[in-house]
Order: C-alpha cells, then structure tokens, then sequence
C-alpha cells in the first residue's frame, strides 16, 4: 500500500504496536473525558494537514509517551465510522515510555486481551496481531490416504503453519468427526488453530478454534454464528461480500481469487491493485487467495493483506522415512 489514503472527511489517526523483550505490547488506557474512556488503545493520534503517518507517529509518541519510534512496516489500515486508522510496527523505540496525559499504560501479551476492552476500531489490529502470516487450506484426502494425509499436517506444523482449515465436502459428519479429532490434538500439540470449514455446530461440539463459511453460507446470515471465543473467517471475492463478513461480525476473511488458478477457472483474477482497493475499505484482516506462494507473503502485507492462504504451495508431502515410523 502506499502513505497516502483516500480518507475523504473521516480522521485520519496512527497507532504503534510497541513490543517489549518478552513480546508483550504497550497499551494505554483512555482517559476520563474522551470518547471511549476507560478502554485500552494502541498508543497513537491524529495526523496532521500535510504530515505523512509515519511522520505522525513519531510526532505522537514523543508527546504522549516521550519515546523515539522508528516505524516499521503497517500491519493494518481500519476504516471505521468517522476516522481511518493505520497501525503500524515499530521496528525500535528509544526512552521508557511514560503517560505524559496521565493514561495508565501496561504491557500486555496480546493473547490475554479481550478485544471488548478495546475501541472498536482498536479490535481489528488486535486480531491482525494474533494472526500469523500464512493460512493453510488443507486438500479434502482420499480415504486411503489418511496415513499420508496426516503426515503432512505434522510436517506444516513442525515448518511452523499455525493457522490450518480443514475442508472436507461431501464427508459425513461422522467421517468429519473422526479425522477432525485426529487433526485437534495435532495442532494443539503446536499451538496451533483449526479452523473447520462451513459446519460451525460440529466445529463448537469438537472444540475446534473456529470456523471458515463459504461466502453462500456467510451471505444468507444476519449475525455471528459462534461466539467471539472462537474465531469466524469468511471466503470473499468482491466489495459486497468483504462487507457483509464485517457486518456478521467476521474476525478475518480470504479474498481470492488474486491469480488465476485452476480452481477458479471461470472467475477474472483480481490482481494485487484490485486487491489493496476492496481490503482498503475491509475492517478485518484479509488473508490473499488465489495463486499464491510462499515468497508473495511480503507482496500480499505490502497491499494491506495479513498474508496469504494457500493449498498447494503450503502443503508439503510427507516423506517416506515419516510414513514408515507411522507418524
């Protein structure tokens, strides 16, 4: 994405996500009389006429926290309401940071905060923190292949996918049941989040971390589907269907498709321009789809993306040493 944003008559406001040796993340609390106060914010303010962002947020947090900030790369721009806000990294900052306004401030492991303590505008930056960079759409197996098939998983995990979906069409509930439960204990062994596509009940009965609709599924909704425990994505391909995930409450979606691919034969790719503008105007992280590989991870950030999701280029095929060992 470039500096400068269309922002029209909203605010534009920056905010840092400041990290300590432990990779905790400073926030600061509103203070009595703004808008929001008593909520957790990243620390940040408005841009002023002919300041450039970053500019702005080395201005801001000299006068609010009396600290040198070096921005690094944007993690995510919100358009919310009345004002646009652009999150950004902060590679390294120089001082203790102080509440020079008299705000609280803490550092927190962004993993404990609940995103209600927060403006609303603060949430989806939140979410892009806890996200990784890469999102793992698993190919359906054949049911002679499971041995293989789960052999895989472990090699994407041991490579470090910390986000997968498991996408079974056709398969019973039943069927679904079995490989799901396999699948769970693999991934919380790592830490890692399964997400289960289009069948939200059967995803909360097996205490997976969430589910991913279909975009016919999402658009026939009118609210959030699961709690705001698990997490909810949502395939989109176009404006109107970014929308109604944010609408539904989606925490993140997937936009595809960017290239052309064989599974989207008949669909026109949108290609990275198209893309950066329908995730400009999207309050969520929006994972690239489509065509992707591993080294386009920092093209889809620099276009507004979180990262990119994937079948192909992040599934590896297990070797033949792992699936004599049975693992």
């Amino acid at each position: 994405m470039t500096d400068d944003i269309d922002s029209g008559m909203r605010a534009h406001v920056v905010a840092a996500v400041l990290r300590d040796v432990q990779g905790r993340v400073l926030l600061a609390r509103r203070p009595q009389g703004k808008q929001h106060a008593g909520y957790w914010e990243f620390p940040g303010g408005k841009v002023e006429q002919g300041e450039s962002p970053q500019a702005a947020l080395v201005r801001e947090l000299v006068e609010e926290l009396g600290i040198h900030v070096q921005p690094g790369p944007r993690l995510i721009t919100v358009p919310m309401g009345a004002i646009i806000l652009d999150v950004f990294e902060v590679d390294r900052f120089d001082g203790e940071p102080d509440g020079r306004d008299g705000q609280a401030l803490a550092w927190v492991d962004p993993a404990c905060v609940d995103p209600l303590w927060m403006p609303p505008a603060d949430r989806p930056a939140l979410t892009a923190l806890r996200l990784p960079d890469r999102y793992l759409i698993m190919p359906t197996p054949n049911s002679s292949d499971i041995q293989q098939f789960v052999g895989s998983i472990d090699q994407a995990l041991a490579a470090g996918t910390r986000l997968l979906q498991l996408r079974l069409p056709g398969w019973s509930r039943e069927e679904i049941t079995a490989l799901a439960r396999v699948v769970r204990e693999r991934c919380r062994e790592h830490g890692a989040n399964l997400l289960l596509n289009a069948d939200w009940q059967l995803a909360e009965v097996l205490g997976l971390d969430g589910v991913h609709l279909p975009s016919r599924i999402a658009m026939a909704l009118n609210r959030r589907p699961v709690d705001r425990h698990r997490w909810l994505a949502v395939s989109c391909h176009n404006a109107e269907e970014l929308n109604h995930a944010a609408a539904i409450g989606a925490d993140f979606a997937t936009l595809s498709p960017v290239h052309s691919t064989p599974g989207h034969a008949n669909s026109a790719p949108l290609g990275w321009q198209h893309f950066a503008e329908l995730v400009s105007n999207a309050p969520m992280p929006v994972f690239a789809l489509g065509g992707m590989q591993l080294d386009e991870i920092e093209r889809a950030r620099g276009h507004g993306g979180q990262g990119i999701a994937a079948i192909r280029s992040l599934w590896p095929i297990p070797s033949a040493d792992r699936l004599v060992a049975g693992q």
